[in-house]
């Protein structure tokens, strides 16, 4: 069937995320993140806020881990671990910055009952692991150690694709490549090794291609439940693209924890399985 004529089925999700009460850019670990610009923590609250209300507002549940002040990275949820069935590897941060994050966030899972492994290698969670059906893409190149990429397969049991990035300005994959249903995916071709490029293109040949506007703006730090693409809204080509695939684009406004190199996909971690399920 073709892509343009698939009817679109959202799923309830459980995500994760962070209030960013004490959000401030006051170091640099990526190239988006300038100390010297002012930022605004009420405005990032804000813009959390709403992103929070689309999500109840489109039926998923939002579980909140209560932030740690001199963490203002915590916000970024999704960095903070990979829940597969239920099962939770924890991350281990790369910059000496965010190292207290991942501790933490293992401390909310096992607090309530979930099967954790504090992880070996480096690896920042959904940052770089990425859920596709039954199969996890894995990023590299730039924050998670590629000997992750094993030790995820084994915990999890599932196939992990490894996949180079080659643009320090898009140092995780998740804000390269976004899922958007189990067998689909969308991502900015430039932002990934000729080989990897090779590698996308033979598991979703119809994917969804940004151009360099749109991965520009963190178009691709997108959150889909099937139906609805929670995605920036200046990423417009994107947006029409969904649109004509079935989709139902909604534009979001997060520009203050912009500043730090992140969008609507770090700020949210799916709860896959597990307790509460």
């Amino acid at each position: 069937m073709p892509q343009q004529t698939r009817r679109r089925v959202a799923r309830p999700r459980r995500y994760l995320m962070c209030r960013p009460e004490h959000f401030d850019v006051t170091y640099s670990i990526n190239p988006w993140m300038r100390p010297e610009k002012p930022t605004d923590t009420g405005i990032a609250v804000l813009q959390w806020e709403r992103l929070r209300n689309l999500y109840l507002g489109l039926g998923h549940q939002v579980e909140l881990i209560d932030p740690i002040p001199g963490l203002p990275d915590m916000v970024f949820a999704a960095n903070g671990a990979t829940v597969v069935d239920g099962r939770v590897l924890s991350a281990r941060f790369r910059h000496e910055q965010r190292v207290p994050e991942g501790p933490a966030y293992l401390k909310w899972f096992a607090d309530r009952g979930y099967t954790t492994r504090d992880a070996e290698f480096v690896n920042e969670g959904e940052g770089d692991y990425l859920v596709v059906g039954s199969r996890v893409l894995a990023g590299t190149g730039f924050r998670t150690d590629r000997r992750s990429h094993a030790e995820a397969a084994e915990f999890f049991g599932r196939e992990v694709v490894p996949l180079e990035l080659v643009d320090p300005r898009f140092y995780h994959l998740d804000t390269a490549l976004a899922v958007l249903d189990d067998d689909e995916v969308m991502y900015y071709p430039a932002a990934f090794s000729a080989e990897s490029r090779e590698a996308l293109r033979a598991l979703y040949p119809d994917a969804v291609l940004a151009d360099d506007h749109d991965a520009e703006v963190f178009g691709l730090n997108a959150v889909s439940d099937g139906k609805h693409v929670l995605l920036a809204q200046e990423a417009v080509g994107l947006a029409d693209e969904l649109v004509r695939r079935g989709f139902s684009p909604i534009g979001v406004d997060l520009s203050e924890l912009l500043k730090s190199g992140g969008s609507a996909k770090c700020c949210t971690l799916e709860l896959r399985g597990g307790p509460g399920q």
